[in-house]
């Protein structure tokens, strides 16, 4: 087998990652509806910025019906070759949230810190693990709802 060269930047841009998160949905057809104004507004076709960002066209096309996500080099030619501004594309706005970020639900408060610190050491149990940790939360739940005489009880039982 010969050696291999460096791919093309194009190519490099285009790779999916094999795990990990994917392109939050808000903000990928945001991105593309902002790239699409912007080239239409440039008279350009898909094409034209494709080529000039070193992007194959079908690439491109995915990236405007916010299938993907550009990488950040990529990112900065797009706003280069549409003279647009990457506030716009990522949907930040003064005052506002970017597109990205969920309007917070009314009603619902963060999860406290220890609620994240617990979630990450269950993310690392194996599914027995999980399962026991479960049913003891399921325990511990039903007696949080027992009526106040009931609770009562339990904590003399359990002193004894």
């Amino acid at each position: 087998m010969g050696r291999h060269t460096k791919p093309p930047a194009a190519v490099a841009d285009t790779r999916q990652p094999t795990e990990g998160p994917k392109a939050p949905p808000k903000l990928a057809k945001h991105m593309g509806e902002v790239a699409r104004n912007a080239r239409k507004q440039a008279r350009l076709t898909q094409a034209d910025v494709a080529e000039r960002v070193g992007l194959a066209t079908e690439v491109y096309g995915r990236l405007e019906r916010g299938g993907m996500l550009p990488s950040v080099p990529t990112l900065l030619k797009l706003c280069f070759v549409l003279r647009a501004d990457a506030n716009a594309l990522l949907g930040i706005t003064s005052g506002s949230l970017p597109v990205l970020v969920d309007e917070p639900k009314q009603g619902k408060e963060e999860e406290a810190p220890r609620v994240r610190q617990v979630l990450r050491h269950l993310r690392r149990l194996t599914p027995t693990q999980l399962n026991a940790i479960g049913h003891v939360a399921s325990t511990f739940a039903k007696s949080n709802a027992a009526p106040p005489e009931a609770k009562n009880e339990c904590l003399q039982e359990q002193s004894t």
